[in-house]
């Protein structure tokens, strides 16, 4: 075959990098990207900096546990609420408040560091509270993206807010660990208020975000009920199993509270090997983001999720086999890489096959399990090794990933054939 003339390998590669279409097509989607980009950092340097001041005021690692406990739980009680909240007010509004609450909370953070005030109740007491205002926000902000770009647009939406998500995963502990070590924890709380003022613009120019009633009744009538989205789900095959996916991966094959009995038993190494097999997972889902470009051409998206998830298991299965830490941390990032394309395609789905006025409390159902299905998973991985070992609890939790996903296509086959040109819940 000929050789490509140089003036199309821009465009040939352009096809496989991160389609940023949205972010030109939509003012409103790049201010609201740019804001949560920015604002997301700085949440997650505040996420370090508070266990960090935890445990200089305790000195105990339980207490810095502790940290986690007070997010998740308030996360997982308020995000069904959230999502209700979300379907009945003006998307805008609930956006703007939690927004400017999360902000209250850093500068609470920031005065406390700058007066000394060594209280572990109160950093607890304001980590609930952030996580409740995030329980308000995401739902309402994740409703308004189909409101914002056209729906064969929602892939590539979808892809450049999971790269957001996981750059900041990466980076702001980092960003949150020098700041720290440079300036004090005050610093970091500090760049946490200047950055929600990014979110805070990006909501503030958005037009008026009310739910539009398509199941009869006017735009704003009635308060959505936590019930009703949960029995709309119950009916909707396609929509049920997208959830039933994530769970089969997240909860049957999460190897990541094995990690540091891992990196001593399998490859003798110390935290830093701890620290290489955490990175290893989002480096992949990085890489899985910026090389996104493909999955706008993808239109079997239920298809594309089941594979996806099978890739997970499969990769998860062959990290439990390996000894070698360099193929491990490969199989890891491929781990990663399948989980961010299965994220993209699963929030596809639930945005442009639920009703606008359903869609914030299907978003409060997705942050119920992406927050607690992991955790579960730790404490599946982590009682299967204690019964058997670290090696029978990922390979084992990696093939019964495979089997369950293999169940669900064999259970739920239209799934399969669920096509993003003409969505069906």
């Amino acid at each position: 075959m000929p050789e490509a003339p140089p003036a199309t390998r821009p465009a040939q590669r352009a096809r496989y990098l991160a389609d940023i279409t949205p972010l030109r097509g939509s003012a409103d989607f790049r201010r609201l990207w740019a804001g949560n980009t920015v604002s997301w950092v700085g949440q997650q340097m505040t996420a370090l900096a508070v266990s960090l001041q935890v445990y200089a005021i305790t000195g105990s690692t339980f207490s810095v546990g502790l940290v986690g406990l007070c997010s998740l739980v308030p996360l997982i009680a308020a995000g069904l609420y959230g999502g209700a909240v979300a379907d009945t007010v003006d998307r805008r509004t609930l956006g703007l408040a939690s927004a400017s609450g999360a902000t209250l909370m850093s500068v609470v953070l920031a005065a406390a560091a700058l007066l000394d005030l060594r209280q572990v109740w109160l950093l607890y007491t304001v980590v609930a509270l952030q996580s409740v205002c995030f329980a308000m926000n995401s739902p309402a902000r994740s409703a308004m993206v189909p409101r914002l770009v056209p729906p064969e647009q929602l892939p590539a939406a979808n892809a450049l807010s999971s790269l957001t998500t996981n750059l900041g995963l990466m980076g702001g502990p980092m960003l949150g660990g020098a700041v720290v070590g440079l300036w004090g924890f005050q610093a970091a709380y500090l760049v946490d208020v200047v950055s929600f003022a990014f979110a805070l613009y990006a909501m503030w120019r958005l037009p008026s975000m009310r739910p539009e009633k398509t199941a009869g009744g006017a735009p704003g009538q009635g308060r959505a009920s936590v019930r009703g989205g949960l029995r709309f789900l119950v009916t909707r095959p396609n929509l049920r199993v997208t959830f039933l996916a994530d769970l089969a991966a997240m909860v049957l094959a999460q190897p990541r509270a094995l990690f540091p009995a891992i990196a001593g038993l399998w490859y003798g190494g110390d935290t830093k090997t701890v620290g290489l097999l955490v990175a290893a997972p989002a480096v992949g889902a990085v890489l899985g983001g910026l090389f996104s470009g493909w999955l706008g051409r993808i239109h079997r998206h239920g298809l594309a999720v089941l594979l996806s998830v099978a890739g997970w298991g499969a990769a998860v299965t062959v990290f439990g086999l390996s000894r070698n830490l360099w193929l491990g941390l490969l199989f890891l990032g491929l781990a990663g890489c399948a989980d961010s394309i299965s994220a993209v395609f699963r929030t596809t789905m639930l945005q442009a096959a639920t009703p606008d006025d359903m869609r914030g409390r299907l978003q409060g159902v997705f942050i119920v399990v992406v927050a607690g299905g992991p955790r579960l998973g730790d404490f599946l991985a982590g009682s299967a090794a204690d019964l058997a070992s670290p090696a029978w609890a990922v390979v084992g939790g990696g093939l019964a990933c495979l089997a369950a996903i293999a169940f669900i296509a064999a259970q739920w086959r239209n799934f399969a054939r669920y096509d993003a040109r003409s969505p069906q819940p």
